[in-house]
């Protein structure tokens, strides 16, 4: 089929290779205008405009495409039967879904409808959910409300954070658009109510339904007196943005375990021996001296890390970087931050 690709992040990559290596022609790519990055606030292509380049494919970058219509008609022209989007990061105009035949069907990175919306990697995280997914669905005017036309689940880990997570259901979402191309294609084109019936796509219902907000900076400040697991979802879902402070610095944490006995199966061998010595009984509702402030630091573990005070349970710290510093890990990271027990981590 003749695809017009939309995307922006790393995340998108993984299938416009798909669907090229399945044999579509990607007759363009769509994607978000050149940013400045880094320190030298150099003008950087997005990383599918980056691939589509390498792929020879022309690309289009609006800066508001439902207010360019200039860009709309030279998408037109390109002639594409579908649509294909993956985390374009602009809303499309109904110009724009009326203009394929065969639909814009969008792959989404989570189990419609719960995380609607821009931010469901780091949501599913954050919430602590068991499962997440991806579905391929129509695209329609509303925020993700389309129905589904395929739909696969994957099994969050403990200890996965939002960038393995955010890989896993990449290469997921390649692989269900290469599935989903021949289904759409055989459904033909016609009135779209025909064509998503001949497709036996199932509509989302509003029951379960939950809307992944954008996230604001209050979102990656940690707070000790939280529960160990709490933050431990915060620092996996918001990696590697979750920051505490450090004797005036600020500490970035990207690697914790909350040491809960109930939770000693899903952690590593040190961090379940700890879980034994640090976490709480049945019934107990905080450390054996309810007096220890949260954040203050309760034991330094030779190669492996810090264990800090929370509301209830400890959490371990694995894996930091102090604000001018390289990350660093284990024996690394406590040579680095010098920490005794009685010291504190905090707010920045």
């Amino acid at each position: 089929m003749r695809i017009l690709f939309w995307g922006t992040p790393a995340y998108a990559v993984p299938s416009l290779e798909a669907l090229a290596a399945a044999g579509h022609q990607i007759v363009g790519v769509v994607s978000q205008p050149d940013r400045r990055r880094g320190r030298g606030k150099e003008l950087m292509p997005s990383a599918v405009k980056a691939r589509a380049l390498e792929l020879g494919i022309p690309v289009f970058t609006p800066e508001r495409i439902r207010k360019d219509p200039d860009c709309q008609r030279q998408l037109a022209d390109l002639g594409a039967d579908v649509y294909v989007v993956v985390a374009f990061g602009q809303i499309l105009p109904p110009e724009i879904l009326e203009q394929p035949p065969l639909g814009c069907w969008n792959g989404h990175g989570s189990l419609l409808p719960r995380w609607r919306g821009a931010g469901p990697i780091q949501w599913s995280l954050l919430e602590g959910d068991s499962e997440t997914g991806v579905g391929i669905m129509a695209m329609e005017v509303g925020l993700d409300t389309g129905p589904v036309l395929l739909e696969r689940s994957l099994p969050i880990g403990l200890l996965e954070n939002a960038r393995v997570l955010a890989e896993r259901l990449a290469q997921l979402t390649g692989a269900l658009l290469v599935e989903a191309m021949p289904r759409i294609e055989a459904a033909g084109p016609g009135p779209e109510a025909e064509r998503l019936s001949r497709l036996q796509v199932k509509q989302q219902g509003e029951q379960g339904m939950t809307y992944a907000r954008m996230l604001t900076k209050e979102d990656f400040q940690i707070d000790w007196t939280r529960s160990a697991l709490a933050i431990h979802r915060q620092v996996m879902g918001l990696y590697p943005g979750a920051t505490s402070s450090w004797q005036g610095k600020r500490l970035k944490l990207l690697a914790t375990e909350p040491l809960v006995k109930r939770l000693a199966d899903e952690l590593s061998p040190e961090a379940a021996t700890l879980a034994q010595r640090w976490g709480l009984e049945p019934g107990e509702l905080s450390l054996p001296d309810p007096a220890t402030p949260a954040g203050t630091v309760l034991e330094v573990v030779p190669e492996v890390g810090l264990v800090v005070a929370t509301s209830g349970c400890p959490l371990l710290i694995r894996e930091a970087q102090l604000e001018g510093k390289a990350a660093s890990g284990g024996q690394s990271l406590l040579q680095q931050l010098g920490a005794q027990p009685g010291d504190h981590l905090g707010r920045v």
